[in-house]
């Protein structure tokens, strides 16, 4: 008979399983009425590969009507007969990779290769962000469009978050074209929001601030921590990974791993007098055959200090200064000195002179007061000091 949507909505509902009652007019088109009174249209066919019958659903009645049906179901015979095989197909579409298949290759394969702190970080950026946003989405079906709809949304919340999760989006999507997942990466183009570079360094008043607050805090091994921060101008990670077979309390010397470091290459550095003290006093309080620096009550090392740097941030009234600006301080304070660059440089672990570049600016006090004293000796306008050029290379 040729099926209309009167007759469908009058055709009976089976008692159990489902039967279809197929249309005269398109060979193999029918409409599938189950049990449960669900009423949808089908059509079958022969996959022309190897003659395999096949049953493709094309839609729900009254979704679909029944002669917009009928005219797909001619659609997609003229496509099979050219060799399409709609079921195929959309099997294929089910079992493709979604963003949350590579995530999870990506967490497996990649971040492995990652500093501890590194992978914390993605990790983080994953399950709170990309994933809620387009975790269920096909990989190979994310435009450019999508990612860029993305990141504006979450610029609105912290525009410098948004650029690092399109950083590691990017990566995913980078790492997708390399395992044949999809073409292209759509994370191309997308356009970065602007940052200001900020250069944030600790007064001497502050310092002072920031020593009382340390002094009363009860978690002394975070408070030594942060001391060592601003003594050594180290990495938070590379610090709190620190094992005391890396320290040479007598010789003033710490050799930072080269799986410690952002550079990834061994790093030794002098210890000042104050660190070297400082040290010393842990080690006597540390328990025999402690190997870490800062132990963690489970085994291995400290992972972060956020929570005591945010009691001693408070009390020393440093409003948003960060842990990693103790750093910026310890370069700032080098720079004051008279130390050159590449001296700065290698006591930072800086792997390029362009990184160390970024404190050039913290020269301008020191060469004000030079040029200031050259100023006074050329005027007469106030005396200056003379340093003797032999007491001077004898320094």
């Amino acid at each position: 008979m040729k099926l209309t949507d009167n007759l469908l909505q009058r055709l009976p509902k089976p008692e159990r399983g489902n039967k279809i009652t197929y249309d005269d007019a398109v060979k193999g088109f029918g409409a599938r009425i189950t049990a449960a009174d669900g009423r949808a249209f089908v059509l079958n066919y022969y996959r022309k590969l190897d003659g395999r019958e096949r049953r493709y659903t094309i839609g729900s009645f009254p979704d679909w009507s029944t002669t917009a049906a009928r005219e797909e179901a001619k659609r997609l015979k003229r496509a099979i007969d050219g060799g399409s095989d709609p079921v195929g197909e959309q099997e294929e579409d089910r079992a493709a990779a979604t963003v949350a298949d590579l995530c999870g290759r990506f967490e497996r394969d990649y971040l492995p290769r990652n500093r501890p702190s590194t992978q914390r970080v993605y990790r983080q950026q994953i399950h709170t962000d990309i994933l809620p946003a387009l975790g269920r989405m096909k990989i190979a079906a994310v435009s450019h469009a999508d990612v860029d709809g993305f990141h504006h949304r979450l610029s609105v919340r912290a525009p410098t978050h948004a650029n690092r999760t399109l950083a590691v989006l990017s990566r995913m999507f980078s790492l997708a074209v390399r395992w044949g997942w999809r073409a292209d990466n759509p994370c191309r183009g997308v356009e970065r929001n602007q940052e200001n570079k900020r250069h944030r360094y600790l007064s001497g008043a502050e310092l002072t601030r920031l020593s009382e607050a340390l002094a009363v805090l009860s978690d002394v091994a975070a408070a030594n921590a942060i001391r060592l921060l601003l003594l050594t101008g180290a990495r938070r990670g590379e610090l709190l990974a620190a094992q005391w077979s890396d320290v040479d309390l007598e010789a003033g010397i710490w050799t930072k791993p080269a799986a410690t470091t952002k550079q990834r290459t061994e790093h030794r550095v002098p210890l000042s007098a104050a660190a070297r003290t400082l040290l010393a006093k842990m080690r006597s309080q540390a328990d025999d055959g402690a190997e870490y620096v800062f132990p963690a009550r489970g085994g291995g090392h400290r992972p972060h200090v956020n929570a005591v740097w945010i009691a001693a941030r408070k009390a020393a009234k440093l409003n948003g200064v960060r842990l990693h600006d103790l750093r910026h301080t310890y370069a700032s304070v080098l720079a004051s000195a008279g130390l050159s660059l590449p001296v700065i440089g290698a006591l930072l672990g800086h792997a390029t002179p362009i990184t160390t570049h970024r404190y050039s600016h913290l020269f301008d006090d020191p060469l004000r007061a030079a040029t200031e004293r050259a100023s006074a000796i050329l005027t007469g306008k106030a005396p200056a000091d003379i340093v003797p050029l032999e007491r001077r290379r004898r320094r």
